[in-house]
């Protein structure tokens, strides 16, 4: 039996992770579309990683489930790489929601109980977690405790309460934080754990539609007048997903990490801070 890194989302910053922690290892790499999984599995390829693939819809259960059953039919699964997600400039809060936040969970829920001992696994996140304002307690430990399948009826989801795209985004991430902090108690039994990176802006394909979209102006001045004055790249957050997933990072499960040039700092306490 091999060992399997389980890849969602084909993007550069699960690419990027991918190639530091699956070496030897079989990747399964699975994307909303089977296309944009084939094309990355290529470059894998050619980089001499062994990589199937499949098509996930992340918001189906079903859909999970087949994925689930397709890894461990390969081998152990020892690693998970969740990166797939949608933006606020690519859906409604409704559908943001369902893959972003739903999603999320239902992987956690559904490699939690197959997840090999001493596996791990890294959940990318997002800076907009940490610049929406304080939940009470109770809304904490809601996003974070409630039954996956009852997650979506929770109060403060409901649309009159989330009405804008950014807000559903910023309520995801959080809630995916949240998730894997309780996951991470579930996780531990197994001898495995997980964490979440909560990058900024990275520079790659979705987030260029970001900087030429409708919110392009303020993803612009946060680069700019961020401390560390850049974007960051897919190869930067790979880095910190390899320690998280690696023997160096064996004492770190149920953490979030801020990877965001220092773009929150300036918002809660410098130069973009809302007026």
């Amino acid at each position: 039996m091999k060992n399997v890194v389980v890849v969602i989302g084909s993007g550069s910053i699960g690419q990027a992770i991918a190639r530091r922690v699956s070496a030897g290892k079989h990747v399964l790499l699975a994307d909303l579309r089977k296309e944009n999984a084939e094309a990355a599995a290529e470059v894998l390829s050619n980089a001499g990683f062994e990589v199937s693939t499949m098509a996930v819809d992340i918001s189906s259960r079903p859909s999970v489930q087949a994925l689930v059953a397709a890894a461990t039919a390969i081998g152990d699964v020892t690693g998970v790489i969740h990166a797939a997600g949608v933006s606020p400039s690519q859906a409604t809060p409704a559908t943001i929601l369902k893959v972003d936040l739903y999603g999320t969970a239902l992987l956690l829920e559904e490699f939690g109980t197959v997840i090999a001992p001493g596996g791990s696994a890294v959940v990318i996140a997002s800076q907009s977690g940490h610049r929406l304002g304080a939940l009470s307690a109770e809304q904490n430990a809601a996003l974070a405790l409630t039954p996956t399948e009852e997650l979506l009826a929770l109060p403060m989801l409901q649309p009159d309460q989330v009405t804008d795209p950014l807000h559903a985004y910023q309520l995801s991430k959080r809630g995916n934080a949240l998730r894997v902090m309780a996951e991470a108690v579930r996780w531990g039994k197994r001898g495995a754990r997980v964490n979440t990176i909560s990058p900024g802006i990275v520079i790659t394909p979705l987030a260029k539609d970001e900087l030429t979209g409708p919110r392009g102006e303020g993803y612009r001045r946060m680069i700019e007048l961020c401390p560390v004055g850049r974007a960051a790249t897919p190869d930067e957050i790979g880095t910190v997903g390899a320690l998280l997933m690696g023997p160096d990072g064996a004492f770190i499960t149920g953490s979030d990490f801020l990877m965001d040039g220092g773009v929150t700092a300036s918002y809660w306490f410098g130069e973009l801070a809302p007026k």
